[in-house]
């Protein structure tokens, strides 16, 4: 992983496997879920991000099943991609502290 910052579908991509192993419709649940609602991917988008992370190695193929006479594969997160995803995580951990230091709210939940 780069030192840049990881755009918000790889985050959150990312962060719907760090649990557990997930096929295509369950990331794509896990990411809304993850995101509040705010981020729902279509199929092409979803399975187009896929393959980008499976190439840059942060995820992996983990299981492969016939269902419904359709291939369904399960994806999960790589070495690299559960390091890449823990930098990310520390990175925006120390950016909010930072933010909420500056705004006196240390310790407190800011609200809108």
């Amino acid at each position: 992983m780069s030192d840049r910052a990881m755009q918000e579908p790889t985050l959150l991509l990312l962060t719907a496997l760090a649990d557990e192993p997930r096929h295509g419709y369950a990331i794509a649940r896990e990411v809304e879920l993850i995101s509040d609602g705010r981020v729902k991917m279509r199929t092409g988008t979803l399975y187009g991000a896929l393959e980008r992370l499976l190439g840059q190695g942060l995820i992996e193929v983990h299981e492969e099943q016939i269902v419904d006479s359709r291939l369904r594969r399960t994806y999960s997160l790589t070495a690299a991609g559960r390091e890449g995803l823990a930098a990310e995580a520390a990175r925006i951990a120390a950016t909010a502290r930072e933010a909420a230091r500056r705004l006196g709210v240390c310790g407190e939940t800011a609200t809108a």
